[in-house]
């Protein structure tokens, strides 16, 4: 378990360099009082373990930059090795620029050789919400207030770089309209951004910190949608569940969101990456969100051992 003493702890992303693993993740201090205000007080903090237990917390790895397009806060993303070596982190921001706050997220990229020390690339952010596919803001179409969590792998052919954005589909009804943006780089830096892999129309108003792994053999794509981001004819099918999986025929997609599956045995289970243990099996690792019940406790959970049983995971606990 991984628990700060004077910061609260939740979303999280990992990264494996073939000795420890690195795990990113989102820290507010909890000297703010009101978890609420974590969102705008966020950066993205760093740890190592050998095991994904034992903790070893090292230097932030980024935090908001004064007088750049990401000074307030530093949301989910994903890092990922290119074949010149380069560790790329790309993250979710939010900006002072326009008076949006949360309601104006834009996405950004640092690059690292020992994923220790971080450089940002760029003066602006990556891609921004194209209106042909994705919801905007109405008193700004330039942003929107669902544009965020990229998570970026390489194309299972070799042909490039996908990007996953957490995104709304422009004209769907809410609670039904989260989709799965996505983007291509031959490079990991130059996104050309496309419509959704994913339709709307299952149930769910946001795919939260997406992610793609291949799990014994079998795509599986992997997400958060929290009971209150999920229509009323969701809730009817399987209850009120946080962490979402479902099979698919290839990492680039399309996903069939209709085939998604919650993980049953952690209904509060959230921002739960799937992660490839040194002995070939598979773990979740996430946080408990409780803040709907008023228990904030914002920490890293034990890792919780797992399976893919006819397209579900099953927890081997």
């Amino acid at each position: 378990m991984l628990r700060l003493p004077d910061d609260w702890v939740w979303d999280r992303w990992v990264a494996d360099d073939g000795h420890r693993y690195h795990l990113f993740f989102l820290k507010a201090p909890r000297a703010l009082g009101d978890t609420r205000l974590r969102h705008t007080g966020a950066r993205i903090g760093h740890a190592t373990s050998t095991d994904l237990t034992h903790w070893d917390v090292q230097h932030d790895a980024l935090a908001p930059a004064a007088g750049r397009w990401d000074d307030l806060a530093l949301w989910t993303g994903s890092v990922a090795r290119g074949d010149d070596g380069v560790w790329r982190l790309y993250y979710s921001a939010l900006s002072t620029s326009r008076g949006l706050g949360v309601l104006d997220q834009r996405l950004g990229m640092a690059e690292s050789d020992d994923l220790f020390t971080w450089r940002r690339i760029g003066s602006a952010p990556l891609i921004a919400p194209d209106r042909r596919w994705y919801s905007t803001l109405e008193r700004d179409p330039a942003a929107s207030g669902t544009w965020r969590d990229p998570f970026v792998f390489e194309d299972p052919a070799g042909d490039g770089w996908h990007m996953l954005i957490t995104a709304r589909a422009a004209g769907a009804p809410r609670l039904c309209d989260g989709v799965l943006g996505h983007a291509r780089s031959a490079d990991m830096r130059v996104w050309e951004l496309g419509p959704p892999v994913s339709l709307p129309g299952a149930g769910f108003g946001e795919l939260e910190v997406s992610q793609v792994r291949i799990v014994d053999g079998q795509p599986l794509l992997m997400f958060t949608c929290h009971p209150d981001q999920q229509s009323a004819k969701q809730l009817s099918r399987f209850g009120r569940f946080c962490t979402w999986s479902v099979a698919g025929r290839s990492p680039a997609g399309p996903w069939d969101l209709d085939d998604a599956r919650p993980f049953r045995s952690e209904p509060t289970l959230t921002a739960a990456p799937v992660v490839r243990r040194r002995d070939g099996s598979w773990a979740l690792l996430g946080f408990r969100n409780l803040e709907p019940d008023g228990a904030a406790r914002l920490e890293v959970v034990d890792p919780i051992p797992v399976e893919l049983r006819e397209g579900e995971l099953i927890d081997l606990r």
